[in-house]
């Protein structure tokens, strides 16, 4: 069963399995895509099967696009196990999709009531939002001198000043076939030392010429308070079994590290033990294991009983592990934990967290919120000593997966207001000013960068007004008073300006089912609206409504007209002057363009081309339905921007 040929080699269904078996994600990953692609239509239930194998290798190994894209072709046709909804909901999850994540968390606890990952799902997604909104004073910054086009994780400090950084990367490798890992479809990863030069700056990080690489996996470093003993994981490959993580310990003479020596925390050889932390005072390694858990991988530690031997190997209970996995332990001090996890309520992906533990021995697990947090993998956090900064580890704005290092800090008793200034479409405006007026006496004009980003520097317990203007764009106000407690605080306002010149696509409004009439749903988007025209009071608008290729043209005109006028109705009820509004019905008369947003959310369409009927008719069912729904659409484009100006 399952055989295929491909491109004059035969490709087993057995053989992807084994694949997947012994968690060679990548290489299963396209053993499925060649299956999939030869297995016929009407093979639905073959179909069904490669595509939810496919999607669980993808999401392996961080390809949450096509993981998604994966597991939707698996619900298509009608793959029968409501762990696919379980999947689907995690993947929309760690892409930030968290209404859609919710929505299949929900499918699959209708089947699953009691399923406290599910449970923890929903409960996440609805904390992100909230999280996003009220970010932490934390200040996050992708730290490029350390990365590169491949992957670096788990970054540790070190030396006396902690002026040494140790990280993975797969980088610096040459590129062949052999070289190339079936799990993961990236390079081995070596440790790599990055140095503060006699100004303090970070230099460019060199690759380690000693003894502790190998040709094979090492990572997760954690020192001895004195510098000289490392414990890292260390994942040699294994082409017949399940790649077993193994700790590993090395010391430095002078200047250099010796080659690596198992730890033997585990007497066993086929258990997999990994992501060592030594504790400050050198009593406790903390790692992570499968065994003997709550389910998923727990953080475990160990008691030293002097050099490398450790007892006593105790899970830290219920309060820190879940069903889920538990990873990347950071021990601070003999009280402070900082760990990540995919088990507890989080933002998507693996979440970082601190747990404390109080005088009775218990610990308490807190969520370390954004901006630390996203809805990709957050992970491998480092302190500089008691200073509130240091580095950790991400794959957020990566499509493939990759990780990269971050900094983060903690500000000193500063409030700041930052965020972008981008069109409609979310490209940055790099003409934008900025303004913002204080009752402080603040009177600033800021200009956007590049990238459309803003920040500026604002006082406790004020009252602001802030203004986002750019040229062939309209005004944007907001208003903000600060927080009175002396505290470092970060405020995130984005402004999306609306261009002069084009239309404006105004998502959220709904009619009834053939008819003109408003949903209340259309509310929110409605009195926006009504905001902008507030905002620039010499705009005249008009409000066109536009069908998608179903129905006679008259009928849609018509159609149209009369949801233009609803709108137009709205707005007058809400103030708006009657002269200044104008409804225009267009019905099917001028498809969408697809934007390089759609293009990039969706995937299967093109940017810059027009979804006509023609066009549509060569997508699928499914992709043919969303291209009717962008052309359902009701936009507004600026008529006049001189009305009781003169």
């Amino acid at each position: 069963m399952g055989i295929i040929v491909f491109s004059c080699k035969t490709v087993k269904l057995s053989d992807a399995e084994e694949k997947q078996r012994i968690g060679e994600y990548y290489d299963a990953a396209g053993m499925y895509r060649k299956l999939y692609t030869k297995a016929k239509p009407e093979q639905r239930d073959m179909r069904a099967y490669l595509s939810y194998r496919m999607g669980i290798c993808y999401q392996k190994i961080n390809d949450v696009t096509r993981a998604t894209s994966s597991y939707l072709g698996a619900i298509r046709y009608n793959y029968p196990d409501s762990l696919l909804f379980l999947r689907i909901a995690q993947t929309y999850h760690q892409s930030g999709k968290y209404n859609d994540a919710i929505n299949y968390y929900q499918k699959f606890l209708e089947q699953n009531p009691d399923h406290t990952i599910a449970q923890n799902g929903v409960l996440g997604c609805e904390r992100a939002v909230a999280m996003k909104a009220n970010p932490t004073p934390y200040q996050v910054k992708r730290m490029e001198i350390f990365n590169s086009r491949y992957s670096e994780f788990s970054p540790m400090l070190t030396g006396a000043d902690y002026d040494k950084l140790y990280f993975a990367s797969s980088r610096g490798k040459t590129v062949n076939k052999d070289s190339i890992s079936a799990i993961t479809g990236q390079l081995t990863n070596n440790f790599f030392l990055s140095e503060k030069d006699e100004k303090g700056v970070w230099k460019k990080p060199v690759e380690l010429e000693d003894a502790i690489n190998t040709p094979y996996d090492e990572g997760t470093p954690s020192f001895t308070d004195d510098g000289n003993t490392m414990y890292y994981t260390y994942c040699e490959s294994d082409p017949y079994n399940s790649r077993i993580a193994e700790i590993y310990t090395s010391s430095r003479s002078g200047a250099s590290w010796g080659a690596g020596t198992r730890l033997s925390l585990i007497k066993d050889s086929v258990t997999s033990i990994a992501h060592p932390s030594i504790s400050p005072d050198g009593k406790y390694l903390y790692f992570v294991s499968d065994v003997n858990g709550y389910g998923g991988k727990d953080i475990f530690r160990a008691r030293c009983v002097g050099g490398n031997d450790f007892s006593g190997i105790e899970n830290l209970g219920p309060q820190i592990n879940t069903s889920g996995d538990e990873m990347f332990p950071y021990a601070r001090d003999s009280a402070t934990l900082y760990f990540s996890s995919n088990g507890h309520p989080g933002m998507g992906g693996l979440d970082l967290f601190i747990a404390i533990m109080d005088s009775m021995g218990i610990w308490h697990v807190e969520n370390m919120g954004a901006p630390i947090n996203s809805s990709g993998d957050d992970f491998g956090i480092t302190f500089e000593g008691t200073k509130e900064k240091g580095f950790f580890s991400s794959n957020r704005n990566d499509a493939r997966g990759f990780d990269h290092i971050y900094s983060f800090e903690r500000p000193i008793v500063t409030i700041f207001i930052e965020g972008y200034v981008s069109d409609a479409d979310e490209n940055p405006i790099e003409s934008a000013v900025v303004r913002i007026v204080g009752k402080d006496g603040l009177n600033e004009k800021v200009l956007a960068k590049p990238d459309g980003s803003y920040k500026v520097e604002l006082e406790r317990d004020i009252s602001y007004v802030m203004m986002a203007s750019a040229p062939d764009y309209l005004n944007q106000y907001f208003e903000l008073t600060t927080d009175p407690d002396e505290r470092n605080e970060t405020y995130y306002v984005d402004f999306f300006l609306s261009p002069v010149l084009k239309p404006t696509v105004v998502d959220n409004i709904f009619y009834d089912f053939d008819k003109a009439t408003l949903r209340p749903e259309s509310t929110d988007a409605l009195d926006e609206i009504v905001k902008v025209l507030n905002d620039n009071p010499h705009v005249t608008i008009e409000m066109g409504a536009h069908t998608d290729r179903k129905g006679s043209e008259k009928y849609n005109e018509d159609l149209a007209q009369r949801r233009a006028q609803s709108v137009v109705d709205y707005l007058i009820k809400a103030g708006i002057p009657p002269e200044r509004l104008t409804a225009k019905g267009y019905g099917k008369s001028e498809p969408k363009t697809v934007t390089q947003k759609m293009a990039e959310s969706d995937g299967f369409l093109e940017a810059d081309a027009v979804l006509t009927e023609a066009y549509i008719l060569t997508l699928t069912s499914d992709q043919q339905e969303i291209a009717d729904q962008y052309n359902r659409r009701t936009e507004f484009k600026v008529t006049g921007t001189t009305y009781n100006l003169y």
